[in-house]
């Protein structure tokens, strides 16, 4: 049998800003940042790509960009059939209806002047859904009810809410216009310990319910562990590893990733795992580094002038599995 089409094909990525002079940023350009560096993924209908990486490597700007919320320098994204840098702005409006994002911060993605009831009638208006006032008000007890919040939440503002609540709440907003697509940009990371485990169970109910695509953007492998069908590992702007979760999880090719999931800690205390530590700090995407971005700090005992000299291409090193590492095949 035929695997499906991809929802979600992002190809040769591109998106850099100017790097300013000055203290706050208002001198003149001294160069560019490139925040997403060719980076190509794809995703099929009803499965979970998690992309994961350590704060500032261009996660939130890649899936800003996915959703032109941020114009491109460069690349395709195709979702759901659609070229979505070449639609004009009524159809790029259609087609916001089945991608939507879920924020990091639940707080401040809020307005926090509007009742729950106004933050989830406003996309129904704007998308022309419900056609009476009764008709969108069933709409939103229905979305509270798939949430896990009473109806009785709508009368209510956010700082009245807790951040477990709040972020139910965004998610409930980015279901309100019926999306196919979802990016979840580290819709945990802000919550509680006790309170992600909960949120992570709604959002795999929700996929299985509405048959939903997520992009799932995390900084901990841990969080995508069970809800990722795939993991891309990202690096200063570019993908290191891509492979299907069991096989990253079981088998990791690129020293980044062996670092990453090193971290992870593991329940069983019976079972003794090698912590990595990284030396260094995150190389500036002002100056990045040349050849392989992760040679400064790379604790592979092959790493040699060719990684110092030589950007490594994301090359397939064993079956669905592809890195971005000189030495891939070789164990550390």
């Amino acid at each position: 049998m035929n695997e499906a089409a991809p929802l979600v094909i992002v190809e040769d990525l591109v998106k850099q800003f100017p790097a300013r002079r000055g203290l706050w940023g208002f001198g003149r350009p001294r160069g560019m940042v490139r925040a997403v560096d060719h980076v190509s993924f794809r995703i099929a209908p009803g499965q979970t790509l998690g992309l994961v990486g350590e704060s500032g490597c261009g996660k939130s700007t890649l899936a800003r960009t996915v959703l032109r919320l941020l114009e491109p320098d460069g690349g395709r994204v195709v979702v759901d059939g659609a070229d979505v840098f070449a639609l004009r702005p009524a159809e790029l409006r259609a087609l916001r209806r089945r991608m939507q994002i879920v924020f990091q911060d639940p707080y401040g993605s809020l307005n926090p002047r509007m009742t729950v009831r106004q933050t989830l009638v406003e996309p129904l208006v704007i998308h022309r859904l419900g056609r009476t006032g009764a008709a969108r008000e069933s709409r939103i007890a229905a979305l509270l009810e798939e949430v896990g919040l009473d109806r009785q939440f709508a009368a209510s503002y956010p700082h009245e809410l807790s951040g477990g609540q709040r972020q139910r709440v965004g998610i409930a907003r980015a279901l309100s216009v019926e999306p196919t697509f979802l990016v979840l940009d580290e819709p945990v990371s802000a919550l509680d310990v006790s309170v992600q485990a909960q949120v992570l169970n709604l959002l795999s109910d929700l996929q299985q319910r509405h048959h939903l695509t997520y992009l799932f953007i995390a900084h901990d492998l841990a969080v995508v562990k069970y809800s990722a069908d795939h993991v891309a590992v990202m690096y200063l702007g570019k993908i290191v590893e891509l492979a299907p979760a069991p096989v990253l999880y079981k088998s990791p090719r690129h020293p980044y990733t062996k670092s990453l999931l090193s971290a992870v800690p593991v329940p069983d205390p019976r079972v003794e795992r090698q912590r990595i530590v990284l030396t260094g700090d995150v190389p500036s995407p002002m100056s990045p580094p040349s050849g392989c971005p992760f040679h400064p700090r790379c604790p592979h005992p092959k790493k040699d002038a060719r990684c110092r000299t030589e950007l490594p291409a994301l090359r397939q090193v064993a079956p669905a599995q592809l890195a971005a590492c000189h030495f891939a095949e070789d164990p550390m």
